[in-house]
């Protein structure tokens, strides 16, 4: 059964995620490396957002998909709410419009592999979540068709080098959301590690075992 301490804990760490990754995207990585402009390349952001898939994949563990919808949700109301107060209303609506279809994708990604090997409903779900996150909240918060949703960022419109190397030049915002989906690559693998080693404390509750094994005859 799940405790609204426990609910309150995962909706808390996913707003706490939510909140910073929208503060940090504002902020691309200052520096370069080997002549390559880190600002073109990366924001703040991407080190933080992929934890929102960490606390989404041990929450359905823990309890299934019906909870995980519950903190998703529950998260991305409280997140939006401070978002606007952290950042600007553009990138809290396409944090918030992304961050929730992401993890909804997410979590039914997880659900449909939960009975195979253990790594692969973690890393399946966490990439392709990722994959339509990226693709949503850069062209959101960044692309020139949606400036009704608040003012364009001059800087992310500014021609560059694709991910900073490439001849080909495109708006910044591209090689931010390439750039990003890397990580969040990266991450997705990094984060089997302690999704893994929580695996023998977040053991599947009465719920979450019976929804596996619906999922098994169904």
């Amino acid at each position: 059964m799940l405790s609204n301490r426990t609910f309150f804990i995962y909706v808390a760490l996913m707003t706490l995620v939510v909140v910073a990754s929208n503060f940090l995207v504002q902020y691309p990585l200052p520096g370069s490396i080997a002549g390559m402009q880190l600002g073109d390349l990366l924001t703040w952001g991407a080190f933080s957002y992929p934890f929102a898939f960490l606390v989404t994949d041990l929450t359905n563990r823990q309890f299934g998909p019906q909870i995980a919808r519950r903190v998703v949700v529950a998260g991305f109301a409280v997140a939006v709410v401070l978002s606007f107060l952290a950042a600007t209303p553009r990138i809290a609506i396409a944090s918030g419009s992304a961050f929730l279809l992401g993890q909804l994708l997410d979590i039914s990604v997880f659900n449909r592999l939960r009975r195979q090997t253990w790594w692969r409903a973690p890393l399946a779900g966490s990439l392709i979540g990722s994959g339509l996150d990226t693709a949503m909240f850069f062209s959101f918060a960044f692309a020139p068709f949606f400036v009704f949703l608040g003012p364009n960022d001059s800087f992310a419109l500014e021609a560059a080098p694709v991910l900073g190397l490439l001849t080909v030049d495109a708006p910044r915002w591209i090689s931010w959301a390439l750039g990003d989906l890397a990580v969040k690559i990266l991450f997705g693998i990094v984060l089997l590690l302690p999704y893994g080693a929580l695996m023998s404390v977040i053991k599947p509750m009465p719920a979450a075992a019976k929804a596996t094994t619906a999922k098994a005859t169904a």
